[in-house]
């Protein structure tokens, strides 16, 4: 229990800054007790805590969201119901045909140590050339589906949803705030889905999860009430910050993560 819940606080803490939670649950799993990777289903189902964290901050966004998509009046909030709509579908189609390499071959801590390195690389550069010209009002129907695509990559562990998405946005000329805000309401439907899958699974065979539900559900809730410090922490910073720390530190754990690989200090499966 007390593996699981750490566990929690480490996806609360790395879910929505771009430093990729599933990466940070893979490395940790080597260095808990009984060194084992804590597996894609507890990975998914405690993002169902992080992700009620994004349902309540945001949860007049939301609301907003839902009333204009439902009346279909035209508005900015209507279009951006259906573009996280679309913007959804990628993850699900790219999510059900690689769920063997997403369960498996992809947890590779090579993979995951040059994913944090690249990616994080790949996120400095495009935070820099940004050009902070856009909001989400002018959001449409090209870059929704760009979007979509940029977050069917934190698939990989090691590339991370809001990091890849963020990345994104700062090329097409978001502004931070903006495509931090919604990189976050993109992922709800993705994110829920596939955590309700893991949980039904869980449920119905006990061999998905290395660990039990009680010790998975107690790790969820403390994911939500770490992840929803981090939500206003991270909001606040943004206005003012640049995404360079974020950075800096993925491209350390990432060498870091590589030069244990190659001097046997840690194994890649």
């Amino acid at each position: 229990m007390l593996e699981a819940l750490f566990l929690g606080l480490v996806q609360g803490l790395t879910e929505f800054i771009p430093v990729s939670s599933s990466a940070h649950l893979r490395i940790v799993g080597e260095f808990l007790p009984n060194a084992k990777d804590p597996g894609a289903a507890f990975t998914a189902i405690t993002q169902i805590g992080t992700e009620l964290a994004v349902l309540i901050f945001f949860r007049k966004d939301i609301f907003a969201i839902l009333k204009a998509w439902f009346k279909r009046d035209g508005s900015a909030e209507a279009r951006l119901g259906t573009l996280i709509i679309i913007g959804s579908l990628p993850i699900v189609v790219l999510g059900y045909v690689f769920q063997s390499y997403i369960t498996d071959k992809f947890r590779s801590l090579w993979i995951v140590a040059t994913t944090l390195i690249v990616f994080g690389l790949l996120l400095g550069l495009a935070d820099k050339i940004g050009r902070s010209e856009k909001t989400l009002a002018q959001l449409n129907a090209r870059d929704g589906i760009s979007y979509g695509f940029a977050q069917a990559l934190a698939l990989v562990p090691g590339v991370s949803r809001s990091g890849a998405t963020i990345a994104l946005g700062r090329l097409l000329g978001y502004k931070r705030e903006a495509a931090l805000r919604y990189s976050f309401l993109l992922a709800l439907p993705a994110v829920f889905g596939s955590g309700l899958y893991e949980l039904k699974s869980a449920l119905s065979d006990s061999t998905v999860n290395v660990y039990s539900m009680t010790e998975t559900l107690g790790a969820t809730v403390v994911a939500f009430l770490v992840g929803y410090s981090v939500i206003a922490w991270l909001m606040k910073f943004i206005s003012t910050k640049t995404f360079t720390p974020f950075v800096i530190y993925r491209v350390v754990v990432g060498t870091a993560l590589l030069i244990a690989l190659a001097t046997g200090v840690l194994s890649a499966q």
